[in-house]
C-alpha cells in the first residue's frame, strides 16, 4: 500500500466489514486490503484470510477514535 495510506486495522473479514460500516456511517472512505483474493486472483494460495483497513493520513485520528469505541 501506498506511503498516502495508513494502517489503521488488521482482523478477520467479519471485524473489517463491521469497522468499514461504521467509518463509512461516519463520512471515513477506508481501503480495504484482503491478501487471499489477491493472492487467488494471482493464480497463487495464502493460508491467510485476515484482512487489512488503510485510510487516508488525514483521516486517520479520527478512524482511530471510531477504532476504540468498537469491541473488536
Amino acid at each position: 500500500m501506498s506511503q498516502a495510506y495508513k494502517r489503521l486495522f488488521y482482523g478477520t473479514a467479519m471485524d473489517v466489514a463491521k469497522l468499514c460500516s461504521v467509518l463509512d456511517s461516519t463520512g471515513i472512505v477506508p481501503v480495504v486490503k484482503d491478501q487471499a483474493e489477491s493472492a487467488r486472483l494471482a493464480g497463487f494460495g495464502t493460508l491467510s484470510t485476515d484482512q487489512e483497513v488503510w485510510v487516508h493520513p488525514d483521516e486517520y485520528e479520527k478512524a482511530r477514535e471510531v477504532l476504540l469505541t468498537l469491541e473488536l
